[in-house]
């Protein structure tokens, strides 16, 4: 019977559900599983009615880093190297990173190396107190991509990077909470209920003002606020949710985003 190793998607009324799916190894991306993560969140993008997307493993773990398995077939050559960091590694973290609506990071057990990269690019990070996260690439003698690592120091801080960079260090659920790399920390018997709450937090927000903020954020961490972006500041102002949320509040009424 062949090994399962995909990534995948379905959805689940408006939350796009992506699961890492290699449960026989802790869900370690391969070359095609980062194809796979790619192709999910593109078709997501393209998919109306998707207003909240969250990304998990399969099983117990989020994911345990790369195939190491498939390493020696590619990475001691410079060309075969660049395509997999450039084009299939980012290419897989871009795709979430230009998701329009907000995603979850649902994380426990392993979150290692990839699945720090994975989770880096969310908007919002649950973990289970178990969870434990790493880098230790040190140990295999070669160094985190430029961008991925750009990409983990940004949200992770520069200080826990270099930890666990230059010294492998594996931290605790409780320890990046206190950082803010995590939103919330739950025990593993709130597990499935955690994430269904979250979900329906996101759900019952605006998902203009979501895309809106994204879009600011992204501007930001790029190279500030361009004039582009300050010109179409205010496009929303006649926007139905814009005028629904302000409605809602003045009727002492929840908001209905649909």
């Amino acid at each position: 019977m062949a090994e399962q190793a995909s990534v995948h998607w379905s959805l689940q009324g408006a939350v796009a559900r992506v699961v890492i799916d290699r449960p026989a190894r802790f869900n370690a991306m391969t070359r095609q599983m980062w194809r796979d993560l790619k192709s999910a969140f593109c078709e997501i993008q393209a998919t109306a009615d998707v207003r909240c997307v969250t990304l998990l493993g399969q099983g117990e773990h989020f994911c345990a880093g790369g195939d190491i398995s498939e390493y020696p077939s590619f990475r001691h050559d410079e060309a075969q190297l660049r395509i997999f960091h450039e084009d299939e590694v980012w290419g897989g973290l871009q795709a979430i990173l230009d998701c329009e609506v907000p995603v979850i990071a649902a994380i426990r057990g392993n979150c290692m190396g990839a699945g720090v990269e994975m989770a880096s690019c969310c908007d919002l990070r649950l973990a289970s107190r178990e969870a434990r996260f790493g880098a230790p690439i040190g140990k295999l003698g070669f160094p985190m991509a430029p961008r991925e690592a750009q990409l983990v120091a940004g949200a992770l801080g520069e200080g826990f990077a270099r930890a666990m960079l230059l010294g492998a260090r594996v931290f605790d659920a409780d320890r990046l909470l206190g950082n803010g790399y995590l939103c919330e920390v739950v025990a593993a018997d709130e597990w499935t209920e955690a994430i269904d709450k979250l979900e329906q937090q996101v759900l019952g927000l605006s998902t203009l003002s979501a895309r809106l903020n994204k879009h600011t954020l992204r501007a930001l961490a790029a190279d500030g606020l361009s004039g582009n972006v300050l010109a179409r500041a205010y496009d929303y102002a006649a926007h139905a949710e814009h005028r629904e949320g302000i409605a809602a509040f003045l009727e002492k009424r929840p908001p209905r985003f649909d």
